[in-house]
């Protein structure tokens, strides 16, 4: 199995960046796609980012045009830089591996992602 540990998170005010990053073992990095999502206190798991088995990246529209997600294989890490941070982007951030799938990629259901990491704090104040 894939063991995933998330890190990079912090306080950071508004307006700032933080870069997450998550190390990934146990398994061929290069055969997972890659994603991560959010959960704020009393609210759902959301998606916010992922980057396909293609390379292919997806953003939630709350963050498109601030955070960037990219993976590299030889490390088997992936990251997510989040620049001009807002409010509601605090969250408790969690990396997760899908699966190759034949019939295609599927972003930002939760449901799809097989492994997780346990998460990192992200705080951003006004």
């Amino acid at each position: 199995q894939v063991q995933l540990v998330e890190s990079g998170g912090g306080l950071m005010q508004a307006g700032g960046s933080l870069r997450l990053s998550c190390a990934a073992s146990g398994r061929t990095f290069s055969s997972y796609a890659m994603g991560w999502f959010r959960q704020a206190p009393g609210k759902e798991r959301e998606f916010v980012a992922a980057i396909s088995w293609s390379d292919t990246r997806y953003y939630d529209d709350s963050v498109k045009g601030r955070f960037t997600i990219s993976r590299d294989n030889a490390k088997n890490t992936v990251s997510l830089q989040m620049n001009s941070l807002k409010p509601e982007d605090t969250a408790v951030y969690y990396c997760a591996a899908q699966e190759f799938k034949p019939l295609g990629f599927v972003a930002s259901a939760t449901r799809e992602y097989a492994y997780w990491g346990q998460g990192t704090q992200v705080t951003v104040s006004s």
